[in-house]
């Protein structure tokens, strides 16, 4: 008996189960900076890094703000590593360009997943758990996904993923939300919809809840147990289907 469901939001919401990494490398391409995957990959790396240490990202930013401090993080980098020989303008240029060109891509998505979310969240109480910045509430405006009972973010709470405890306020405020006690809402009922098996999957597992793996191209170092999930799918499309059956 599914009573409640949890989502993940970056890479499951807006990218369909795309690790970020792999949208930022297609914006590389398609705009056309010369690097290659391994040293993008190197750079991406130090972008998160310094968005974890320094408030760069702020809770007035929306989404193409975000892409664009990401993005121009990354490219300094390269710029800075010696990799892309390039003037100021033309780098800031182009990595403008990347940003815009990944915010649209997350707009198409949207297109596909807002409606799955909006369908869901007319039956089943719904709470948003995320590691992110501390602008989340500022992108789900944006984007027009106000369908969350509650917003667990990792920079508000303290709290990152893979901890489960971060899942574990999520099923929490899900309680507080239905005015439930932990019998009337046990956490196995209550299903964790995410696309990282190691930062979704396992520490929602090891809480309780149910979960929906949505499957698609991660970072690449994850050691996977399919046996893990209560449900795997390749399109949040799909989840309707799963959530109902």
């Amino acid at each position: 008996m599914i009573q409640a469901i949890i989502f993940d939001y970056g890479g499951t919401i807006d990218t369909n189960s795309r690790h970020w990494s792999e949208v930022l490398w297609d914006g590389y391409q398609h705009i056309g900076i010369p690097v290659s995957k391994e040293e993008f990959r190197t750079s991406y790396v130090c972008a998160e890094r310094a968005l974890a240490q320094h408030p760069y990202i702020q809770p007035h930013h929306n989404f193409l703000d975000l892409l664009t401090i990401k993005c121009d993080l990354e490219t300094k980098d390269l710029a800075a590593r010696g990799i892309w020989f390039v003037a100021e303008e033309e780098r800031k240029t182009r990595s403008e360009a990347v940003a815009t060109y990944c915010y649209q891509y997350v707009l198409n998505v949207l297109e596909v997943s807002r409606p799955v979310i909006a369908s869901l969240a007319k039956k089943y109480p719904l709470v948003l758990v995320s590691n992110f910045y501390g602008n989340i509430e500022t992108i789900l405006n944006d984007f027009r996904l106000a369908y969350f009972q509650q917003v667990i973010e990792s920079a508000v709470v303290g709290v990152r993923k893979p901890d489960p405890q971060i899942f574990q306020l999520g099923v929490d405020a899900l309680r507080q939300a239905m005015g439930k006690t932990a019998d009337e809402l046990p956490a196995s009922d209550i299903v964790v919809v995410g696309d990282s098996f190691s930062k979704d999957i396992v520490p929602a597992t090891q809480v309780g809840c149910q979960t929906v793996w949505v499957k698609g191209i991660g970072w690449g170092n994850e050691t996977i147990d399919e046996s893990v999930p209560t449900h795997i799918i390749s399109n949040i499309a799909e989840l309707p289907q799963v959530i109902n059956q």
